[in-house]
């Protein structure tokens, strides 16, 4: 594995009653939203990135663990933030994990939700064939990592190896938020890197045209390669979504 700057941990940022949930991607872990985090708290924010079951260990431990897992990892994120005192509560979430934020906005209160790369449809065709060949072959190496520049692999935690009954079990996360998508009604910002080499980015086409919410917002970082949140226009992201969630704390009871 490639080497890290930060270990694959949780971590916890304390600040005033407003709430961040931050959520990392497939195979990621929590040090690809250290910086949106210290920005956060640096702006008054209480900010919580829980690590998803099977995340930040090894290939064999994530191979034990299924989209429920990562969707609990997520609730209990959430509840670590309500636990906290906090209110309002926003929730943002690169890759996959955009697709576990829109899923918490319909079970719980939330005030503005993120997207950041998520997936829709995935560049590589081969995921398409996990529901077949995951009985057969237990992992393939995971295609794209040497795209990623330089300054964003010494900053992640990436494994080699996908199991591909997780990658199936992806594909069914995107089905089932897919199908929630016209019930949201929450303010949502879909942001979409112009060179993501993982997420086909017809995808934030797609989410802005079925996300029900009336109050929704899709800009594109054409510079950006898939990890968003650690590329050269992360500033300008962070920027974008701070503007963004406090355009509607006037939704916040």
């Amino acid at each position: 594995m490639k080497a890290h700057h930060h270990l694959p941990e949780p971590f916890f940022f304390e600040g005033d009653n407003r709430g961040l949930l931050l959520v990392h991607g497939f195979t990621g872990s929590t040090a690809e939203l250290r910086p949106m985090g210290k920005y956060f708290r640096d702006l008054g924010y209480t900010v919580h990135a829980p690590l998803l079951a099977g995340h930040g260990t090894t290939p064999e431990d994530m191979k034990r663990t299924s989209w429920p897992d990562w969707w609990s990892s997520v609730v209990q994120g959430y509840q670590h933030l309500v636990r906290s005192g906090c209110n309002p509560i926003y929730a943002a979430g690169l890759s996959m994990g955009g697709l576990l934020v829109l899923k918490l906005s319909l079970q719980y209160e939330v005030a503005a939700i993120a997207t950041m790369s998520s997936p829709v449809y995935i560049k590589d065709r081969r995921a398409y064939l996990t529901p077949l060949l995951k009985r057969i072959i237990p992992y393939i190496r995971k295609e794209g990592r040497d795209e990623k520049p330089p300054y964003i692999k010494r900053e992640v935690f990436l494994y080699d190896r996908i199991p591909l009954a997780c990658v199936s079990s992806l594909l069914k996360l995107i089905g089932h938020v897919k199908r929630k998508l016209p019930e949201i009604n929450v303010p949502v910002f879909i942001a979409q890197s112009g060179k993501d080499e993982v997420v086909d980015p017809r995808s934030a086409c797609y989410l802005y045209r079925h996300i029900g919410s009336n109050c929704k917002e899709l800009k594109w970082y054409p510079e950006s390669t898939h990890i968003i949140t650690l590329d050269i226009e992360k500033e300008r992201l962070f920027t974008d979504l701070e503007k963004f969630f406090k355009r509607y704390e006037h939704l916040v009871k």
